[in-house]
């Protein structure tokens, strides 16, 4: 081997690393912000969730165990009897006449609630003159007090003298009974719902079409698609996630529904012969009429399976009755067409 041979292969051999290099050693400062990197947003959403589990676990769980028990409020603690208080809610007439007022003015409210926000929302969504006026306007029933409402609604409702019955027996000579059928007075239970709900409802679908790309609409108009044809084909079928959102909400709430039975007539007790006696009033007449806090806290836990069940069969139904819209991006749709 030439000396020219032995230069390259040495010049080719690859340089072994240094022996000598220092270890990299973080500071303390790096380390800090390290941690703070990692863990800060546990640290800044950990006030929320503090304060529920204290104002809210805790009091459901607590109310889980005063469900078990024959409770004493003045004695503050009680003797564990099983499930007796759930048997005798589920054994009282009162609570399956209530069960089925609320039913039935949860289906009066909610229903025509949607179907009426969704068509408010679509038309405040239109190029119309005034359209911030419009849209704050309908937020205003819900920001009157329930108890307000109420009042107004039940006069207005009244058997002898009220404002529709007085329209009523004038334009079609009729009048109805609002404080005595089951069926009128949850009409008229229902109608303070939607009146206060509908608004807040359409704010929230108003804000999901809002977020709906604008290139759908042109590109279905140039296909020759008409406004009805775009509504059911792009607008319905991108509020999937935001109708789920409110149908959920809109079943708690029907549910849960207190106010408006309660100030619907001068007692507050659902009606002479409980024709709008509802769950969550029957609750409150055991606990704070009878003082028999293990039947109400039974009764609560009743009234919350309920609602985890039907909230589950509207999130089914939902799921499957609206279609969901395909991918938001146009470009992966081209992507993914040119990679077949």
């Amino acid at each position: 081997m030439t000396a020219t041979d032995t230069r390259a292969a040495s010049s080719s051999a690859p340089t072994p690393p240094p022996t000598d290099r220092p270890v990299r050693v973080l500071s303390f400062g790096q380390k800090l912000s390290k941690w703070d990197l990692k863990f800060s947003p546990y640290l800044y959403i950990s006030p929320f969730f503090i304060l529920f589990a204290i104002v809210g676990l805790f009091p459901i769980a607590f109310t889980a165990v005063i469900s078990f028990q024959d409770w004493d409020l003045v004695r503050n603690e009680g003797e564990f009897i099983g499930f007796e208080q759930y048997i005798w809610i589920l054994n009282n007439p009162q609570f399956w006449t209530a069960l089925r007022n609320t039913f039935s003015i949860f289906l009066l409210s909610s229903i025509p609630q949607l179907a009426a926000a969704i068509f408010i929302a679509a038309l405040l969504d239109r190029n119309i003159r005034a359209k911030t006026f419009w849209r704050m306007s309908v937020l205003v029933p819900f920001v009157m007090a329930p108890v307000a409402v109420a009042l107004i609604f039940s006069n207005m409702f009244g058997d002898n003298h009220g404002l529709v019955n007085n329209i009523l027996d004038s334009w079609f000579g009729i009048r109805i009974a609002w404080h005595v059928d089951p069926f009128w007075s949850h009409v008229a239970i229902a109608t303070m719902v939607n009146f206060r709900w509908t608004g807040y409802n359409t704010l929230i679908l108003l804000a999901a079409m809002q977020a709906i790309p604008r290139d759908y609409y042109e590109a279905a108009t140039v296909d020759g698609a008409g406004p009805v044809r775009q509504f059911f084909s792009i607008t319905m079928p991108s509020l999937k996630p935001t109708l789920i959102f409110v149908i959920v909400t809109s079943t708690i709430g029907g549910l849960q529904i207190f106010d408006e039975p309660r100030m619907y007539d001068n007692t507050g007790q659902g009606g002479p012969a409980q024709q709008w006696l509802t769950i969550t009033l029957f609750l409150y007449n055991i606990g704070w009429g009878d003082w028999n806090f293990g039947r109400a806290a039974a009764l609560a836990w009743i009234l919350f399976l309920i609602i985890l069940v039907i909230g589950v069969i509207n999130l089914i139904l939902t799921r499957t009755l609206v279609r969901d819209e395909g991918p938001r991006n146009p470009n992966k749709t081209r992507r993914k067409g040119r990679a077949r």
